[in-house]
């Protein structure tokens, strides 16, 4: 299958205006000319602005899945967790959804277009600490029950992260040392994982992102508005897996070169709790967190490993200058050691 680039893929979405013809989307018609801008693209996905005027909203085009959902169904989840967040005003308003396949073979969501810039780790920590805390807290009905329970915190983590790891240990391209290595974190995480009797013990459910990197935020200083834009893994789950991946060296290090202090640290984790009503959330939500870092370590590890394999294989529908350079310091042994014998020898 050859690879997507969003700049050769312009003019199908400028089609696919004219032939689909969305409606719902404030200020904007589908009989008059609008310009098609690249936004971004990641590894399972393509962002486009569409222009109209002084109209600009979000054409999202899915080009995969990491939850282990169908083409159609991955599109129609982040298009449901959209509409549940909005009363909570912490992400965009969705405005439509297309997974039939009927004008293009991936799924689309139509959404508003959020001006802004990246957030910043050295200022914005305890803002995007009050965020979390804001749609943690979010009343959820009964009828969303499309969201995947994290029923298992630690194993659902440490599952996934065998599946991705089986990709480099089986693979040729390997490095023996670093293989050698990652086997003794896969076999210290598989008795580790059992600690998550913590929260079965003592469940507190809400909705939750999972992938909190920096790029996902949008930040807008002129209005003084946080949002998360990037809602293609959500889980109903505990609140710690979201301060936990936002703080964790593997999250910040993706898109920076930052890594959180324990003074930053304990500013995020201030600032979650005092955002946080239920009294006992907030005397454990340290110790829920504290317990979630390896695990979200070796998820991104993890998931290095199996994409720099599937990179050099020429596996990824989407490539990614940026993204093999971190692949490269991710799959590092060196790199890998740091992050992983602290937990290793405690």
């Amino acid at each position: 299958m050859p690879h997507l680039s969003i700049q050769t893929f312009l003019p199908q979405v400028e089609t696919y205006l004219k032939n689909a013809r969305p409606l719902n989307i404030p200020g904007w018609s589908p009989d008059s000319p609008s310009e098609v801008l690249p936004l971004g693209q990641g590894e399972y996905n393509m962002n486009f602005i569409i222009q109209q005027g002084g109209v600009r909203w979000v054409l999202r085009v899915n080009t995969g899945s990491q939850i282990g959902l169908s083409d159609r169904e991955q599109i129609a989840y982040e298009y449901k967790t959209l509409a549940l967040l909005e009363p909570a005003e912490v992400a965009p308003k969705p405005y439509f959804l297309d997974n039939s396949f009927h004008y293009l073979p991936y799924g689309i969501l139509g959404m508003a277009f959020l001006p802004g810039e990246k957030l910043d780790y050295t200022r914005d920590i305890e803002d995007a600490a009050r965020l979390f805390a804001r749609y943690h807290q979010l009343e959820i009905p009964e009828v969303a029950d499309h969201l995947i329970k994290e029923e298992q915190p630690l194993s659902l983590t440490y599952q996934r992260c065998l599946r991705m790891l089986k990709v480099y240990l089986e693979s040729d391209l390997a490095d023996p040392d670093l293989s050698s290595y990652l086997c003794e974190v896969r076999d210290w995480a598989n008795t580790a994982r059992l600690r998550e009797s913590y929260y079965q013990n003592d469940p507190w459910y809400c909705i939750i992102n999972t992938e909190v990197n920096n790029g996902n935020w949008i930040v807008n200083r002129q209005d003084d508005t946080f949002h998360l834009v990037d809602w293609e893994k959500p889980l109903w789950g505990d609140p710690s897996q979201d301060l936990s991946h936002f703080r964790v060296p593997t999250t910040t290090l993706w898109k920076t070169d930052y890594r959180m202090t324990e003074t930053d640290k304990a500013r995020m984790m201030s600032a979650y709790k005092n955002a946080i009503d239920d009294s006992h959330l907030r005397d454990t939500i340290e110790e829920r967190t504290r317990l979630r870092d390896p695990f979200n370590c070796l998820r991104g590890v993890s998931w290095c490993a199996m994409a720099w394999v599937q990179y050099r294989r020429g596996d990824h529908l989407l490539k990614n200058v940026d993204t093999f350079r971190k692949l490269a310091m991710y799959t590092d042994i060196n790199f890998v050691r740091n992050l992983f014998d602290p937990f290793l020898q405690s």
